[in-house]
């Protein structure tokens, strides 16, 4: 007990007293969170704090582990896996320092977090089983490898997306190490139970210029060394006893965290953006929304999390199915706070995935309808068949019109116009009306393309086919193509009554034709 103890307040005070001087080093290296888009602050405040966590919990932990005493002589009979988590943490420290300071891609980042899972994963620390009740245990086997990569990698990054406002990543982290402290001390893992409680002690010290109004953030070298850390840990301790509250709890504890970045993750994929991009439709942007200042949303936070971990707790002295009926109780609860605080709306997710679908739908027939009619384009001889194969396009990707200017050296028609049947009494709202420069028949002569796309389905749609018509009439140069034999400019077939083509002096109009390739 007093070593548990010494772990904890050593942690602690170490971190009273290294966090100031990680502040002053930040202001001396420009090491700062200016105030932006998605912040919430409004002048800029250091944001390396994680390096003071980082020293408080492990130097400490290197010092208890390698006294002879009780934790030391445990310490030895998991000394490869230790040591691998140490320096995995260490390295996803210096990266998260890096992208502070200098900034990296997050592609980077989740590379060098694969890593250093994958590192923990080589060495043993994996999800090999988990013990549902006493008769009935999932063995992972081969899965164990990717359930464990996705558990460490997802559990850093929820840990990293939750530091959003004073203090609530640092908060929530700490009572997640003290709920898996009490795990590992029920358990019998004395040396995670250590490493958790040192953990917990530089949070507490750390939290005390956290907290509203911050004098430092984490930033990201404290944000990924924190989630990584606890993942790992989590992992550790659920070995032993391969036990399911092993893996439970901390999901209960980082349940906000881990809720709101699936919740995030499906939002982007919704609006069509990247997993990674930035927003502020965050839990705690949400109760923010609502009213409440920064303060009452990080104490909101906290209670639900202790009520969470709390009832968490009744899943040590369950047995069999019980443990999983609270779990999964509990989890309920935190999904009805989300849907409370306008965080997730059923309604809304399935119209927008049925949106997404649609417009995917729709993009894959567009491309096809492309790749389609470039075979027209890329089988053209002649500027005849040119033009021919830019009025199958226009009809094919729902043009309403095509005029294209000459330069008169083409006999006597100055200009090539393609209209679409019916398209004389068009609503000019229904279509979008675009001018794009455009090389002339003649090299070195610059002329414009002037076309009008349907906007029947979507503006977005009428966007995407003007691009891709853009596309055909870059991917040819027009002045390398022969003139027609005769001289004369000819739309494929000779035009009858029903088709309304004409010859004049000042122009050649011609309808859509159902041209076959």
């Amino acid at each position: 007990m007093k070593t548990y103890l010494c772990a904890y307040l050593g942690s602690a005070l170490l971190a009273l007293f290294t966090t100031p001087a990680v502040i002053w080093l930040a202001q001396r290296i420009k090491a700062v969170d200016r105030p932006g888009v998605r912040s919430v602050h409004e002048r800029p405040i250091p944001r390396i704090g994680g390096v003071a966590i980082f020293i408080s919990t492990v130097w400490l932990i290197i010092v208890l582990l390698y006294l002879d005493t009780t934790i030391g002589d445990a310490f030895k009979e998991i000394r490869p896996q230790l040591t691998t988590l140490l320096c995995s943490g260490t390295f996803i420290f210096l990266i998260g320092l890096g992208d502070d300071v200098k900034g990296l891609p997050a592609r980077f980042k989740f590379l060098a977090e694969l890593l250093a899972a994958g590192a923990l994963a080589f060495v043993g620390v994996r999800i090999s089983s988990v013990a549902i009740s006493e008769q009935w245990t999932l063995h992972l086997g081969l899965l164990s490898w990717p359930v464990t990569l996705l558990w460490i990698v997802g559990i850093t990054n929820a840990v990293n997306l939750s530091d959003g406002l004073d203090g609530l990543a640092a908060g929530i982290s700490a009572m997640t190490c003290g709920v898996i402290a009490v795990f590992a001390v029920h358990g019998g893992h004395a040396v995670m139970a250590v490493l958790m409680l040192a953990l917990l002690g530089s949070l507490t010290g750390f939290l005390f210029f956290n907290f509203n109004p911050a004098r430092i953030f984490m930033g990201d070298c404290g944000s990924l060394f924190l989630g990584f850390t606890i993942a790992s840990s989590a992992v550790l301790c659920s070995m032993k006893s391969s036990a399911l509250v092993g893996l439970a709890l901390p999901v209960l504890a980082l349940g906000i965290p881990i809720f709101d970045t699936l919740f995030a993750m499906l939002r982007r994929f919704i609006e069509r953006r990247s997993v990674c991009a930035p927003d502020r439709s965050h839990f705690h942007h949400r109760l923010l929304e609502l009213g409440l200042s920064q303060r009452q949303v990080v104490m909101a936070v906290y209670v639900v999390t202790l009520i969470a971990t709390g009832l968490g707790m009744f899943m040590l002295v369950t047995r069999n199915i019980h443990s999983l009926v609270v779990f999964f109780c509990i989890l309920l609860l935190l999904l009805l706070v989300f849907r409370l605080v306008g965080a997730v709306r059923l309604r809304e997710v399935i119209a927008g995935l049925q949106q997404k679908y649609a417009v995917g739908c729709q993009i894959k027939r567009e491309t096809e309808i492309f790749e389609q009619v470039q075979l027209h384009f890329r089988q053209a001889k002649t500027f005849d068949e040119w033009w021919q194969a830019m009025c199958v396009a226009a009809e094919q990707l729902n043009f309403s019109r095509l005029y294209l200017p000459l330069d008169g050296s083409h006999s006597t028609i100055p200009a090539l116009t393609w209209q679409r049947n019916g398209n004389e009494h068009a609503d000019p709202v229904d279509k979008i009306e675009m001018k794009i420069p455009f090389p002339g028949l003649n090299h070195g002569q610059q002329l414009s393309v002037e076309f009008d796309v349907s906007a029947d389905s979507s503006l977005e749609s009428a966007g995407r086919r003007a691009v891709l018509l853009t596309r055909l009439l870059t991917e040819r140069k027009v002045a390398e193509l022969p003139r027609s034999e005769t001289g004369k400019l000819c739309v494929g077939k000779k035009p009858d009554v029903a088709d309304v083509v004409t010859y004049r002096e000042e122009s050649f109009v011609a309808t859509s034709h159902n041209w076959s390739s």
